[in-house]
């Protein structure tokens, strides 16, 4: 009795401590939404003008994270509403509706009057009475400085079949947030977490409210048992078992004043009606077995059509006092909670391959410049073999793996090279976050997200689609460059910006040197000393030893970022094996020694000669040739 009377003393004591932190957040809030609620007051003014619906056929959304997309139960439609933008010195709200026309391929915006405030981090659920509805709650405003935030407490519900709005006031329903996780469950709406921030202070909820769709009312739930701690942006769906999964998630804590640590949550709860009992909930841990997802946040959750909970993307973070870097992730997961297992999700790959290999074997074999490719799959390296006739008349035969997985680990071998010759991994989206996430009749959709490049947000606006029966491809709905987007945030110094410009790639100097050495590519002899400087690129695009700042996760910058860098090291690599290897036979500087680039067994720059090694070479003579060639300057043997 004593220990559990001491158990109940401390979890009163945690309720009391969480109670106290939330009425101290909401009063230093208070002046802050306050502020706030004058500017999205103006705008419902403006919104107020439209009394008719109004549908116009568009161009694709514009790039947004953070927004809610959703199936049509009756249609073949997906419905896309609010998200943010940032563009480097101002944030952006919306409230815009978006239909997307699958049969069509088409995209409509549509103008209802009295929408909900612009918001994002909102949920969206819908549910099929009524012709179709559309249940959005919660959310938040920020200004447009991005330094203070509203966090709405407001429930609406959109009649899909009428294109009507309609704000439904209950009390008793859950506080202001945003981030919380919302799901059917049969004729209720059932929300759980979510985070309340202003200016100075947050709290990361783990409340679980439901609310009925029959009498629109509010109740709290109070699920026995030990529940998930407090926590935003986790997994929450339904099991055919009619049980709920919370998965994952984000929350930070303070350790000391102004230095906050945040948790990439990884933990699994079943949250479960107990039968018999009406209103009764329970919470169970549960560890699932098979290939668990790393540890992330900012991941998208869809239901895929055997109920198999579908997991994709996000950012895993690396925390430290004064700094945040992250890994931004394009891999797939799926859950079946059927035998609380996980899988990761692989793609077949499309059957265009088998065409690859055989348009390959048929190159003519009299040509000056012929390519075999040997046996591409998407798990096994891609090993091209290139015959080159010098002018002399000597074949020159030059072996090379490629990596078979990922856009940037494809080396571009030869301008007039087709993607079939280079060895082309398969279209798949970019490493993301916050992306959003649908399933409509068996296939996949995945809109948007965003992801960082230095201190540069790129938002994006791209639609790909996959085929979750077949499970092959990727395919590209809607196209973006996201080099082409804005960003207006100006650096501290011009030693700042250059450097900026160096690390991602997009500087005028690199395109001017990139223009230069397509123009010098038929040259044989070429000052490589500037290529092997202070850079060192590995083949898919990461920056190994040798540069001046620290490697940046590959999987941060999308291959438009790397490709001057790639085309000038791929033609400094073939001209190098040139001249190791004249003699036909393959070449002595990739013999037997594996690694980053293809034959070589370290990363460029570790072995004796920098940028690429010699340490293979069979004589001192060679090695100064080697540095010759390579250097301008000849190097005196010891």
């Amino acid at each position: 009795m004593g220990k559990k009377g001491k158990k109940e003393k401390k979890g009163r004591g945690a309720e009391k401590t969480a109670a106290k932190m939330e009425k101290k957040v909401s009063k230093r809030s208070r002046k802050e939404e306050e502020d706030l609620e004058a500017l999205i007051a103006h705008f419902q003014t403006l919104d107020a003008k439209k009394t008719q619906v109004v549908e116009t056929p568009c161009s694709p959304p514009s790039p947004r994270l953070n927004a809610s997309l959703s199936t049509h139960p009756e249609k073949d439609e997906l419905i896309l509403f609010g998200g943010e933008y940032f563009n480097g010195q101002k944030t952006f709200l919306y409230n815009e509706l978006y239909v997307y026309n699958i049969r069509k391929d088409s995209w409509t915006k549509v103008e209802i009057p009295n929408p909900p405030p612009r918001r994002c981090a909102h949920q969206a659920v819908v549910v099929p009475q009524g012709g179709g509805q559309l249940w959005i709650f919660g959310g938040e405003f920020a200004s447009p400085d991005g330094e203070q935030f509203y966090h709405y407490k407001d429930l609406w519900v959109l009649h899909l079949a009428t294109k009507t709005w309609e704000q439904v006031r209950s009390p008793g329903g859950p506080s202001g947030r945003s981030g919380h996780r919302m799901v059917a469950w049969k004729r209720q709406l059932i929300l759980f977490g979510g985070f309340h921030e202003s200016t100075r202070d947050y709290i990361y909820y783990n409340d679980v409210y439901a609310f009925n769709l029959d009498t629109f009312t509010w109740s709290k739930l109070s699920p026995s048992g030990t529940g998930p701690t407090p926590r935003s942006g986790c997994q929450m769906t339904v099991t055919p078992q009619g049980s709920i999964i919370i998965y994952g998630g984000y929350s930070k804590q303070r350790v000391r004043k102004d230095v906050d640590r945040g948790t990439q949550h990884s933990d699994m709860f079943l949250l479960k009606a107990e039968e018999g009992r009406e209103g009764k909930w329970s919470w169970t841990r549960i560890n699932p077995s098979g290939a668990k997802p790393t540890p992330r946040s900012g991941f998208s959750v869809a239901v895929a059509p055997n109920h198999q909970t579908l997991l994709f993307g996000g950012v895993c973070d690396e925390e430290e006092e004064e700094s945040l870097e992250g890994d931004f992730l394009n891999d797939l997961h799926f859950y079946d909670p059927v035998r609380n297992r996980w899988f990761t999700g692989q793609l077949k790959g499309p059957k265009v391959e088998k065409r690859r290999r055989r348009r390959g074997r048929k190159a003519e074999p009299g040509g000056a410049d012929k390519q075999e490719v040997k046996g591409p799959s998407t798990q096994e390296p891609l090993e091209v073999v290139r015959e080159v006739v010098s002018e002399d008349g000597t074949v020159v035969t030059i072996k090379q793996v490629l990596a078979a997985q990922g856009m940037a680990g494809q080396l571009e071998l030869d301008d007039d090279d087709s993607p079939e010759e280079a060895g082309v991994a398969p279209v798949e989206p970019s490493p993301r976050s916050n992306a959003m996430l649908t399933v409509k009749h068996g296939h996949l959709y995945l809109y948007g997200g965003m992801f960082e490049a230095g201190d540069r947000q790129v938002t994006l606006s791209d639609l790909y689609c996959l085929d979750l029966h077949k499970m092959e491809e990727w395919t590209v709905l809607v196209e973006m460059d996201p080099e082409s987007q804005e960003w207006l945030e100006e650096t501290d110094s011009d030693e700042d910006s250059e450097e900026a410009e160096g690390a991602e790639g997009g500087g005028e100097e690199a395109k001017e040197d990139s223009s230069e050495e397509e123009e010098d590519s038929g040259e044989e002899e070429e000052d490589s000393g500037e290529e092997g400087g202070g850079e060192c690129w590995g083949v898919g695009g990461t920056l190994g030893g040798g540069g001046e700042g620290p490697a940046p996760p590959s999987s941060q910058f999308p291959s438009f970022f790397f490709g001057n860098k790639i085309l000038k090291f791929t033609k400094f690599l073939l001209k190098l094996t040139l001249l190791c290897g004249l003699d036909g036979k393959e070449s002595a500087c990739n013999a037997g020694d594996p690694g980053l680039i293809a034959g070589l067994g370290r990363c460029p720059g570790e072995g004796n000669g920098y940028p690429a090694q010699y340490s293979c070479l069979e004589t001192p003579m060679d090695r100064g040739a080697w540095w010759t060639t390579v250097h301008g300057v000849a190097q005196s043997q010891t």
